[in-house]
């Protein structure tokens, strides 16, 4: 969940860690009958609500987005995504394609329904409704986590009620359509890769950077395999996929089956690298969802976009901060996200949060008070943060500051992770908030 300059690995953790943070944190046709086998109710309180309780409503992804709404056009690959559902995320009970061998996923899900029961008791029924307790009524309904590639599982714990999420980082979405010609040879190796990285995550809530870079470019993508992990973990079933770009005033351009074709086409009389057309493709994704087997739910939307969030990238190019200027104002949260947002490298991110956010939960990775009570908000702590863990540009100033914050705040006992931890394994959450927001 890592942001950073793309050919320097310091910039890369918060992705590293994207999994970390969690717990210690092709057919047109649609199947009829689709139901997720570990969609039991939570031991949950209800969940707090944003501004916007129901999200959308109509069965249009349109309506879901808010005031950057754009007609639904482009290539839909709905069928590719709900294949990675099924097989990789063992979401639904939809019948495996017949060129994949069945028997190779039902092991694979077998011992995955296992590591999702665990993380399930172990970190969403311990953290859920401890998180819905302090989130308050009325957020703004848009939900954007910079530095947050791969982590819709701790969006949806986090803010379920949001009908929009923006995850951002430098992890491309991928191409979902590697899922019709992958060998079962591969398919079982990145399979078992899978259930390798996501076992990390639900037993140490931390996933290496390197990991995710690998599986975005790999023949199940990873933004895609975690992104569908997050909807069955959570009942959720994908309805739509599209890829788009964004035009340079921020509005979204959303990608036809002729121009992929046509680019295809290009990259191929001009020797393309493979991995720099999917890049170039298959970088930002807009998935649409909702409520297993329930057409009448509301449909909430995901897009992930990869972009480098240092202010080199955003004023070079500023389609992305346009677009999200657009959104208003906006619910925020980050984590394990290397401290990026201490660093005047990354200024124009944070500057857009300090002018747009009501509301945000965090890590120590989070604004840095210096920051946040110049620009008029006040913090709360849980748990215990003696001195910020070593990812990242820890300033020494910045790190004093956050631990006399976390020293003068009535200590809040924290019964899991939300990101790093301290220097120390401590765990511990911050929350930034405007002061007319009630705690």
């Amino acid at each position: 969940m890592t942001v950073g300059k793309a050919s320097s690995a310091p910039n890369r953790p918060a992705t590293i860690w994207v999994l970390w943070v969690l717990l210690a944190g092709c057919s047109s046709n649609k199947s009829a009958a689709r139901t997720v086998p570990i969609d039991a109710p939570l031991e949950t309180a209800p969940p707090a609500a944003l501004a916007s309780d129901a999200g959308p409503s109509d069965a249009t992804a349109a309506d879901a987005a808010g005031p950057d709404a754009a007609p639904r056009d482009g290539a839909d690959f709905e069928p590719e995504a709900r294949i990675i559902y099924r097989v990789a995320a063992c979401g639904g009970e939809d019948a495996v394609p017949e060129r994949i061998d069945p028997k190779m996923v039902e092991a694979h899900c077998k011992d995955l329904m296992a590591k999702y029961e665990e993380y399930r008791t172990q970190w969403m029924n311990v953290a859920m409704p401890y998180i819905a307790a302090l989130v308050p009524k009325g957020l703004p309904p848009e939900v954007v986590y910079p530095f947050g590639g791969g982590d819709l599982m701790t969006a949806l714990a986090t803010f379920p009620d949001a009908p929009v999420y923006t995850t951002i980082s430098l992890e491309i979405a991928g191409d979902v359509r590697k899922i019709d010609t992958i060998t079962m040879k591969k398919l079982a190796d990145e399979l078992a890769l899978n259930r390798l990285h996501l076992g990390k995550l639900f037993e140490k809530v931390h996933s290496r950077t390197v990991n995710l870079d690998l599986e975005s470019k790999s023949d199940l993508p990873g933004e895609v395999v975690f992104s569908m992990v997050g909807l069955a973990l959570y009942g959720y079933e994908p309805v739509s996929l599209r890829y788009f770009k964004f035009k340079p005033d921020g509005t979204i351009h959303y990608l036809e089956q002729a121009e992929i074709d046509a680019a295809e086409k290009d990259a191929v009389a001009k020797k393309k690298k493979p991995s720099e057309v999917e890049a170039d493709l298959f970088g930002d994704m807009e998935l649409g969802f909702r409520r297993v087997s329930d057409p009448k739910a509301p449909i909430k939307i995901l897009r992930h976009v990869a972009y480098n969030l240092d202010d080199k990238h955003m004023r070079a190019d500023p389609s992305l901060l346009k677009h999200l200027e657009a959104k208003g104002k906006i619910t925020a949260m980050t984590k394990a996200a290397s401290h990026f947002l201490w660093s005047d490298d990354f200024s124009v991110i944070r500057q857009y949060l300090l002018d747009h956010m009501e509301w945000m939960i965090s890590d120590s990775t989070g604004i840095p008070p210096k920051f946040a009570n110049k620009a008029g908000f006040v913090q709360d702590t849980y748990g215990i943060m003696e001195w910020p863990a070593a990812f990242g540009p820890v300033d020494n100033k910045n790190a004093e500051d956050l631990r006399k914050l976390f020293k003068s705040n009535p200590e809040k006992d924290l019964p899991f992770r939300y990101g790093y931890p301290d220097r120390d394994h401590h765990g511990h959450m911050m929350i930034t908030r405007k002061p007319n927001i009630a705690r």
